[in-house]
């Protein structure tokens, strides 16, 4: 049916202003103002509306990218030529991408605009909107204070946000906010440095988000060079000691806010992290996201009393995720879940788990502590022990134990980790509850696991139960999946890629990474009819 758009304009100037305001408020503010504005001047009042104009967000989600919300030049050109000019004066916020920025920037004089939010950026891009006369300096030089950006993820230059760190302090000089953001968490450009320009550094900064490479340039960052600093959250790719003497005794006075985060394992969280935090006296939120190699004791809620929060008198809020791995060998006495609980009956605001798990065949011990509700977009080692909950936050999840992992176990996965688009599992044992196909089908109360969002999975050291648990249809759904997996499994479990069991799940998979002696038949790819297969 064809819209006649006269027709809904007429309709929408018969309502009250009141309605109209509701209406609009769920709208995209750029959508909006593109298809009404200029209308006539009832509408056009109504959309001079602060609420519509004071943020402007030209960015729209496609495949885990954001990118230019208008593919037409015809609309972007209304946009520079007749919308923005008009209500440049009410525009205090701008969500842009590199391709599109600088028709924007240039489109009118923003007297008001003190934040951008900028998606994309390469080197190269950055260099020319940087270095350009009209945005570097004047009102766009002393008006912004709270900047976002967003590296281009293809961007695999190691020096890349070093050299746009460097520009942005030299042209923002009155920068008060600055966020290092990824539209895709699975790529990451992080802040690498041998040893920072004198340029990297800020006397009006208040808060940074950023992710370095390790822990120097994390010292590098809190070494005075941005004195007035209160807010500062940090993602680190590892924990390693510095090759050099860095700075790292001076109280750290102004900060008020510390966020630290890492996924690797790190064995020097006693020389580094405990000595950083004893710096950090005036904190008043902490949040501390870390893997940890102990050697005699897991860290539980005792040790974060007496190493951390009795240092921290003005500490209102804690939240924290806590990995502790520790050898064993034999030992006696090692604690339980209920003794780690047991430990955190002072943290009366916070609500804390606790999983401990001991793996005999690769002779360790797991104990993970973590304040809830979780907010990392990871959850790695999940056992049979997982206490459940829901994670909205987590992306990415890992699962191990030495123990089957039953289909009800699944079950709880899915339902704990609705958004979960990256699953890995390690699992060399049978299970022992397998249903067949034909008695699934009988069962009518056995549930199907439902990935909703799954993108990636990976399966490479399992029993060849999981590959049944995943390609069976009538066990697992999922849509358009990357699959990495042994060959030789795969060969098995599918009977030499002829089995209708796995043949509709297999019909789903659009990549595909085969690992082991990879001989495969010709005829493979009429069985994943439409993966690309490496």
């Amino acid at each position: 049916m064809k819209i006649n758009k006269k027709d809904s304009y007429i309709k929408l100037n018969d309502l009250p202003d009141e309605i109209l305001l509701n209406i609009f408020k769920k709208l995209n503010n750029v959508d909006l103002l593109y298809s009404f504005y200029g209308v006539n001047e009832r509408l056009n009042k109504i959309l001079h509306d602060r609420i519509f104009t004071s943020r402007l967000n030209f960015l729209k989600w496609s495949s885990n990218l954001l990118i230019n919300r208008f593919s037409s030049d015809i609309i972007l050109n209304r946009f520079c030529l007749q919308i923005l000019p008009e209500i440049s004066m009410k525009i205090e916020w701008l969500d842009l991408e590199s391709s599109s920025m600088k028709y924007i920037l240039y489109a009118a004089d923003y007297p008001n605009l003190n934040g951008l939010n900028l998606y994309n950026i390469e080197d190269k891009t950055a260099k020319c909107f940087f270095t350009d006369q009209r945005l570097s300096s004047g009102i766009f030089k002393n008006q912004i204070i709270r900047l976002i950006i967003g590296i281009n993820p293809n961007e695999n230059d190691l020096e890349t946000v070093e050299n746009i760190c460097t520009d942005i302090f030299t042209v923002f000089t009155n920068l008060t906010h600055l966020i290092f953001c990824d539209a895709n968490y699975n790529n990451i450009v992080r802040l690498l440095f041998d040893f920072p320009c004198p340029r990297f550094s800020s006397s009006s900064l208040l808060l940074l988000n950023i992710k370095v490479q390790n822990f120097s340039q994390c010292l590098y960052i809190l070494d005075g060079r941005f004195n007035q600093l209160h807010t500062l959250y940090i993602d680190l790719a590892n924990i390693h000691p510095p090759d050099e003497e860095i700075e790292n005794k001076r109280k750290i006075a102004n900060l008020k806010c510390f966020f630290l985060s890492c996924a690797l394992k790190t064995s020097r969280y006693d020389q580094l992290i405990l000595s950083l935090l004893c710096r950090m006296s005036n904190l008043e939120r902490l949040g501390l996201y870390l893997t940890i190699s102990v050697n005699e004791r897991f860290i539980d809620g005792n040790h974060l009393k007496e190493n951390i929060l009795n240092h921290m008198l003005l500490l209102n809020q804690f939240i924290f995720d806590i990995r502790s791995l520790m050898f064993i060998n034999n030992q006696i006495n090692l604690p339980s879940n209920e003794e780690i609980q047991g430990t955190f009956t002072d943290f009366h605001y916070t609500k804390i788990i606790s999983c401990v798990d001991y793996f005999v065949e690769r002779k360790e011990g797991q104990c993970h502590i973590y304040s809830y509700p979780y907010s990392m977009v990871y959850y790695h080692d999940i056992t049979n022990n997982f206490p459940g909950g829901l994670f909205k936050c987590v992306r990415e999840v890992s699962l191990y134990d030495e123990h089957p992992f039953e289909h009800d176990f699944f079950l709880r996965i899915s339902q704990s980790f609705p958004f979960l688009d990256q699953l890995s599992l390690i699992n060399r044992h049978a299970q022992n509850y397998k249903q067949s196909s034909k008695s699934m089908n009988d069962n009518k109360n056995l549930s199907v696991v439902k990935y909703s969002y799954l993108k990636s999975l990976r399966i490479r050291q399992v029993h060849d139960d999981y590959i049944e648990e995943f390609l069976f249809h009538t066990k697992t759904y999922f849509e358009n999946i990357l699959l990495d997996v042994d060959y030789k499994a795969l060969e098995r479990v599918t009977e030499n890629f002829t089995r209708d069991d796995t043949r509709i799940n297999s019909a789903k998979i659009n990549e595909i990474y085969l690992f082991g002696d990879v001989k495969y038949p010709r005829f493979l790819h009429h069985y994943f009819p439409f993966a690309k297969i490496h």
